[in-house]
């Protein structure tokens, strides 16, 4: 049975299911796997998400997150012995992320994807700053276009949520885009469209780039729970990856149950991040819990859609989610582990309470022989290691070809002054990614997705306006503080384009000594607290 064995009535229990140890008992969880752990590398159980497994969506999408240092070279990474099930799946590699609070790089560990139909993966990257080094997103495109065309920046969003009455319980409200129309912008609005279980819709939206904005039009993708397996970040205390003939091979294995859980935003970033990310601090940098992102007007959160459209029918559900947030908020020892280590203490302490032996990670071989994990996994032939192996110069390539056609800015000072109806578009040549999906056609009843929503026309009336951040922070604060009973955050000051607008400074309310330190673009810095 393959990876899209999940039924749809199975998939709200299924996420419920991996929030348990994988299926596996604790004992077998706090196992120390010899091949888990290397001298001079911290296994976490928290960090960001690879940006190929979760992509997030931002209304007004801002430049990425500077780092003050530039990354080391890419690790050398091997896939681990056992692959995901499945035609249309491929081994897609880590990357180095900014961690704030080492003021130090992490190695986001590669993962094993179902790929989304249709769609082929341009990685992201660190590029030049003059302060550094600036982070640009990666993002599913569509596999058939060979062409990609830089933007001028969109409008503000207008979109605000539903404004006529659902058809029906069983429809959920799709947010409205800008799109690039003769020369200039017209608004496409939201809409509402039926739910699906096992899918996710990833609604139109623009990642910024140094040379422009680029168009991403909405796409299914598969849900969680048959998207793939997401492997645990990484820190090395030393320089060991640098060292002649070093490799890495990602052992441990990250419980999908944190979607549900323990599941974060930082939109400045362009990641969801996992784990505990709880203190007031995280918020003064941009860090929102995963449920209050939509209600803030900034952004679109697809896995709380679907999670709220499954709960529909619960009255409660947002309540409880709230809740939880609150009290771990409030309680440090109910918030899940840092570290691999700190898993391990905890699952031996019997006095601890259930809450707080939550299984993030788990050795990979384990979950290889559990029979109550929903994705079945294969052995990984030799040749075919060194195959996966090989493909990943050839996705650094393609990454360098990206990073060398957009650190060459079109007319920036139009693009910044200029009304734009007044600025050209740049459209330019990209090869094909070498991580491309099957075509739905190819996929079977099973594997491909629904038939796509029938968007509404654009509406011309809709006049395109320049953003105000300052508005915008207002607003998302006076959300906040009604999903998650948070103080108001002050606005940030204002700041030029290029300079960081939301990271914390000094010690955040409580005197906690967690300071991030790395310098954000996040425009809207919330406090739930």
């Amino acid at each position: 049975m393959n990876v899209f064995r999940i039924a749809c009535r199975c998939i709200v229990a299924v996420l419920l299911a991996l929030t348990a140890p994988f299926g596996l008992n604790n004992a077998i969880a706090l196992r120390q796997d010899p091949s888990v752990a290397q001298e001079g590398m911290e296994i976490l159980t928290r960090g960001p998400i690879h940006e190929a497994f979760a992509e997030t969506v931002t209304f007004d999408p801002e430049p990425g997150l500077v780092s003050p240092k530039s990354p080391p070279d890419a690790i050398e990474e091997i896939p681990p012995e056992q692959r995901l099930e499945g035609a249309n799946v491929n081994w897609i590699p880590g990357y180095w992320a900014w961690d704030d609070e080492r003021t130090d790089y992490l190695w986001v560990s590669g993962i094993w994807r179902a790929m989304p139909p249709g769609r082929q993966w341009v990685p992201g990257y660190w590029g030049r700053s003059g302060e550094g080094a600036q982070w640009t997103s990666g993002y599913w495109a569509d596999a058939q276009v060979s062409e990609v065309e830089y933007l001028p920046e969109p409008p503000a969003t207008v979109e605000v949520g539903p404004n006529v009455t659902a058809p029906s319980a069983d429809h959920g409200w799709l947010p409205g885009c800008w799109l690039w129309q003769q020369n200039r912008y017209a608004w496409r609005p939201g809409y509402w469209a039926t739910g699906q279980s096992d899918w996710n819709w990833i609604p139109a939206h623009y990642v910024w780039t140094p040379r422009g904005y680029l168009f991403v039009d909405g796409y299914f993708d598969y849900s969680v729970a048959r998207r793939g397996i997401v492997y645990a970040p990484v820190y090395f205390s030393s320089n060991i990856y640098a060292q002649r003939g070093y490799s890495y091979s990602p052992r441990t294995v990250i419980n999908l149950g944190v979607f549900a859980n323990h599941l974060f935003l930082r939109s400045s970033y362009g990641h969801y991040y996992y784990g505990d990310y709880y203190g007031s601090n995280y918020a003064n940098s941009g860090f929102y819990p995963w449920y209050s992102y939509n209600s803030t007007q900034y952004g679109y959160d697809p896995f709380y859609a679907q999670q709220r459209w499954l709960h529909r029918l619960d009255s409660g559900w947002e309540q409880t989610i709230q809740a939880d947030f609150q009290n771990r908020f409030v309680n440090e020892n109910a918030r899940p582990p840092r570290t691999w280590e700190d898993q391990s203490a905890r699952l031996v302490n019997a006095a601890l309470p259930n809450e707080q032996k939550f299984v993030v990670a788990a050795p990979l071989a384990d979950l290889s022989k559990s029979i109550d994990h929903p994705l079945r996994l294969q052995p990984l032939e030799k040749t075919e290691r060194q195959q996966f192996a090989q493909q990943q110069k050839a996705i650094r390539q393609h990454r360098e070809q990206r990073q060398k056609l957009e650190d060459q800015p079109v007319e920036p000072s139009a693009v910044e002054t200029k009304p734009a109806r007044e600025v050209r578009a740049a459209k330019v040549k990209l090869s094909a990614s070498p991580i491309v999906a099957l075509p739905a056609d190819k996929l079977g009843k099973e594997y491909a997705p629904p038939q796509r929503h029938k968007a509404p026309q654009l509406d011309l009336k809709v006049a395109p306006t320049a953003r105000s951040a300052g508005g915008k922070t207002k607003s998302i604060n006076e959300t906040l503080r009604r999903t998650t009973g948070s103080p108001q955050v002050a606005p940030p000051n204002a700041e030029p384009k290029g300079k960081s607008k939301s990271e914390s400074k000094g010690s955040p309310p409580g005197g906690s000594n967690e300071k991030p330190q790395g310098k954000s673009k996040d425009k809207s810095p919330n406090n739930p607290k």
